[in-house]
C-alpha cells in the first residue's frame, strides 16, 4: 500500500472504531429486556407464595451488558422516587408484601433484575412526580443478575436516593410446609432436597440480610398480620385507603360473582309499573325521586351506610382494600341503579374512593 492509500485509509478505520454513542469494548448483544421481567403478579396469600416463586425461570442471561448508570441531572431531589427493595427467602411472603404496597399507591416491578434498578429509578425521576414510590421485588430467580445488585445499591447511595431493603424471613420448618403444601421444588433445590434449596438460599442471602432496613419473620404469620405490619411501617400516618365499587345489577341476571355485599331493593316498589317511569333508568331524576318518596328507601340508604362504616373498619384492620357493594333490583334498571347512585355518592362524601357500575342496565 501507498503512503498516499495509507493516509486515506486511517479516517476510514477511526470512523468504525469510534462510532458516536457506542463505548469502545462495549457488548454488541441486545440489553436484556427488562419487559419480561416486570410483569407483576402477586397471590392474594403469603403462605402460599412458594406457588409462584418456586416457579423454575429460564436464565436469560446472554452476554448482555447493562449499564447501571443513573443520569438524574438537573432533576430536583424531590422529583427522585423514594425505593424500597423486597427481598428474602422464599416462601416467606414477598408476593404478600409487594401487594401491600401495591395497594398502598407503590410502583411495584417484581423480579427485576438488580441492574436495572437504577434505570428504574431514573425513569421515575422523569415521570414529573407520577411515579413518586417505587418498590422492586429481588431474590434468586434473578440468577446471574443477583451478583449485580450490590453495585446498583453503591450506585444508588452515591447518587442519594432514598433507599430501604425489606427483607422476609421464615424458619426451614415453614419454608419446607409451604413448598410442600404447594407441591412446587425450591428454586435451588436442583436434584436436591428441598432442604437444600433453602440452605443455598440462605447462603446466598445472607450478606442482604445484613444490610436489610427491616426484617420480618413470618414463621409465624398469617397474610393478615405481614399486611398488618407491612402497613404499619410504609402507611404513614394516613388510614391505608380503601376502594368501593358500587354495582347495580337485576336478579333475573344472576348475582355479581365478585360481589362482597349484596342488598335487595326488591322492597320498594317498582317503578316498571308506573307508565311514564318504565322507559327511564334510575339514572333518572323522575325515577330517582318516586324511589326515594317509597317508605323505607332513606331510612334504607341511612343504616346501610351506617353498617358499611363499620364494616368498613374491620376490613382496613384486617388489610382487605378493596370492596365490591352490589345493589340488586328484578331487572337492574330503576331501583337498584338510582339507590347505587345515592350510596356512591354517601361514600365518597366520607372519603371511600368509590366507583359505580350498572352491569345491567339497557339489556332489557
Amino acid at each position: 500500500m501507498t503512503e498516499h492509500e495509507k493516509q486515506s485509509a486511517a479516517p476510514r478505520e477511526q470512523a468504525r472504531t469510534e462510532q458516536p454513542g457506542r463505548t469502545p469494548g462495549a457488548s454488541r448483544e441486545p440489553a436484556h429486556d427488562a419487559a419480561q421481567d416486570t410483569a407483576h403478579g402477586t397471590p392474594q396469600d403469603g403462605t402460599h407464595d412458594a406457588a409462584q416463586e418456586g416457579r423454575q425461570q429460564p436464565d436469560q442471561d446472554h452476554g448482555a451488558q447493562v449499564s447501571t448508570g443513573i443520569d438524574t441531572a438537573g432533576v430536583p431531589e424531590a422529583a427522585i422516587p423514594e425505593l424500597v427493595i423486597i427481598s428474602g427467602m422464599s416462601g416467606a411472603g414477598r408476593s404478600t408484601a409487594a401487594k401491600c404496597l401495591e395497594d398502598l399507591g407503590w410502583f411495584v416491578v417484581d423480579n427485576l433484575p438488580p441492574a436495572l434498578i437504577p434505570t428504574m429509578v431514573e425513569l421515575g425521576a422523569r415521570s414529573q412526580g407520577n411515579v413518586a414510590r417505587i418498590a422492586v421485588v429481588v431474590d434468586v430467580r434473578g440468577r446471574r443478575f443477583f451478583d449485580n445488585l450490590r453495585e446498583s445499591l453503591a450506585d444508588l447511595e452515591a447518587r442519594n436516593v432514598t433507599r430501604r431493603i425489606v427483607f422476609l424471613e421464615s424458619s426451614d420448618e415453614a419454608l419446607v410446609r409451604r413448598f410442600e403444601s404447594v407441591r412446587r421444588p425450591h428454586p435451588l433445590q436442583g436434584d436436591g432436597r428441598i432442604v437444600d434449596g433453602i440452605a443455598a438460599e440462605r447462603e446466598l442471602l445472607r450478606e442482604l440480610r445484613g444490610d436489610a432496613d427491616l426484617v420480618i419473620d413470618t414463621s409465624s404469620l398469617n397474610v393478615h398480620e405481614l399486611r398488618a405490619k407491612m402497613d404499619a411501617q410504609f402507611a404513614g400516618e394516613e388510614e391505608p385507603e380503601l376502594r368501593a365499587t358500587v354495582m347495580s345489577f337485576g336478579f333475573k341476571y344472576g348475582l355479581p360473582v365478585d360481589a362482597d355485599l349484596v342488598a335487595d331493593m326488591r322492597f320498594l316498589p317498582n317503578p316498571h309499573w308506573v307508565p311514564e317511569l318504565r322507559p327511564y333508568t334510575g339514572l333518572n331524576e323522575e325515577v330517582a325521586g318516586y324511589v326515594f318518596n317509597q317508605p323505607g328507601a332513606k331510612e334504607f340508604l341511612d343504616r346501610y351506610a351506617e353498617l358499611l362504616r363499620l364494616i368498613a373498619a374491620g376490613y382496613r384492620r384486617e388489610g382487605k382494600r378493596y370492596v365490591t357493594i352490589a345493589i340488586g333490583c328484578t331487572g337492574g334498571k330503576h331501583r337498584s341503579v338510582a339507590m347505587s347512585e345515592k350510596l356512591a355518592a354517601r361514600l365518597a362524601a366520607e372519603g371511600v374512593e368509590t366507583v359505580v357500575v350498572h352491569r345491567d342496565m339497557g339489556r332489557e
